[in-house]
């Protein structure tokens, strides 16, 4: 398998593995890479020596040239999700310094871009530039992605080019991803899932990308890629239109990842298309830590095991360990190379989300079993509930709702209860069932003491871009 060079981040850019006329492809805008990288050079002329640039995050061409424009000049870019509200937005924009936010033409007078705190100017895909940059060094920033926490304004993380290269080959070699693929997803722009896996992996690997604007299962279907990318919410639409999901069956490999998939969708998944997905689990902070292997495995429910160069460990609330015996749950603490360097302008935050001896505590519930497998059981915030002295995990309870034939949707949280100290609660989106008839369900696939006390029949769940259940916007969580 060819690799990508460890001096040089994009090495698809210079040539390494051949060119294609449509080799990047967003929608309707196709470019070689040749013409990628002329239009990215003369975007490069004109943002080099500043302190940070944003990009208008669509899904578009431009959003591709501007983040390639930042990473040939050194400048770190900041991406910022089209749907920000002007709060957001400015606070992104004012937090990370960017003296220019790049956008589309056809975005340049929108209404969500009135009044912002800095210089707005178009991405232009005609111009052309040879100038020749110096590769950056390896701990240098590319990337300023924002993520929120449980309190206070969404923070910087900087990701440094050393941890997206150390990333990238590490995926690559377990998912035997080559020049060969066509890579195809309709991700967002402004996550690492989309941006960094879905448009730098290629531009590292070599391989195609063909990014579809929308992630539909009609768009996957049309598209003929050897390599997808999907969160869970489009696989589960992907098996609900059958002929869609047996068109991908000539794909080599599905990856899910951003939230965990639900057992029935995997199942189904498998069953329509002839392979089971590939699961991997990450942060903005860590990047992708842990996946299934294409040529190996595939245990639903289940996000496998380290990658190259990670380490992994279960801590419980004393800070003592947890033997990996596969039921013990712990937060998860990771080291390895594709960590990032911190938070912009909060060294108090990122020294308290490392432990003394240098791992970073993710705040997620996990177990881990003999043979290096790992399950997350959601968010210690969220996700794990105490009630009446037992430890629960709402992941468990959900895929036993999920199970149900009627249940399309659950999302399960603690809420306060006088004796319990906290009593499991679901939200579920289902088409024909009864609270009575769910909770004895579940009383008779996993523990009784786990069954949801109230069952709460909703029309939909909150969710963010990527797919993910806002529980913090159920009542009660």
């Amino acid at each position: 398998m060819r690799r990508g060079s460890d001096d040089v981040l994009l090495p698809a850019l210079s040539g390494a593995f051949g060119d294609h006329a449509d080799a990047i492809r967003v929608g309707g805008q196709r470019a070689s890479r040749e013409e990628l990288l002329s239009a990215a050079t003369a975007l490069a002329d004109r943002i080099a020596g500043g302190d940070a640039v944003a990009t208008w995050a669509t899904a578009s061409m431009e959003t591709v040239v501007a983040v390639v424009a930042g990473l040939i000049a050194g400048v770190p870019v900041v991406p910022v999700p089209p749907d920000s509200g002007p709060a957001e937005r400015d606070h992104v924009l004012r937090d990370s310094g960017a003296s220019l936010l790049l956008v589309p033409p056809a975005c340049a007078g929108a209404a969500a871009l009135v009044d912002v705190p800095v210089p707005v100017a178009a991405v232009d895909l005609g111009a052309r530039s040879s100038t020749g940059y110096p590769e950056p060094a390896p701990e240098s920033t590319a990337l300023i992605l924002y993520t929120s926490g449980t309190t206070g304004a969404p923070k910087g993380a900087l990701i440094p080019r050393r941890a997206i290269a150390a990333d990238l080959d590490a995926l690559a070699d377990v998912w035997s991803w080559t020049p060969d693929d066509l890579l195809v997803h309709g991700l967002p722009l402004f996550h690492v899932h989309g941006l960094v896996l879905g448009m730098l992996g290629a531009l590292r690997v070599g391989s195609r990308l063909a990014h579809t604007g929308r992630p539909t299962p009609e768009a996957y279907a049309a598209t003929g890629g050897t390599l997808y990318f999907g969160v869970p919410t489009v696989w589960s639409r992907v098996c609900g239109a059958p002929s869609a999901a047996r068109a991908l069956s000539s794909a080599r490999l599905l990856v899910s990842g951003s939230a965990p998939l639900p057992l029935p969708v995997f199942a189904q998944l498998a069953d329509l298309t002839g392979q089971p997905p590939v699961e991997r689990y990450g942060m903005t902070e860590t990047l992708i830590t842990v996946s299934a292997r294409a040529n190996g495995e595939r245990r639903p429910g289940f996000v496998g095991t380290r990658l190259a160069g990670v380490e992994t460990r279960l801590v419980a609330e004393d800070g003592s360990p947890v033997t990996p015996d596969g039921d013990s749950p712990g937060e998860l603490q990771v080291r390895g190379p594709m960590l990032f360097s911190g938070y912009l302008n909060r060294p108090e935050a990122a020294r308290e989300s490392f432990t003394s001896d240098g791992w970073f505590c993710t705040g997620d519930i996990a177990t881990i079993d003999g043979d290096g497998w790992h399950r997350i059981l959601g968010r210690a915030s969220t996700d794990m509930i105490k009630s009446g002295g037992y430890r629960i995990g709402a992941g468990e309870v959900e895929n036993a709702l999920l199970a149900h034939p009627a249940v399309r949707e659950a999302a399960v949280i603690g809420a306060p209860h006088a004796d319990l100290g906290q009593q499991v609660v679901a939200y579920v989106v289902a088409d024909a069932a009864t609270e009575a008839q769910l909770i004895e369900f579940v009383a008779g696939r996993i523990a009784a003491h786990k069954r949801p006390r109230q069952v709460h029949l909703v029309e939909q769940l909150p969710r963010n871009a990527m797919g993910k259940v806002q529980k913090k916007l159920l009542a009660g969580g």
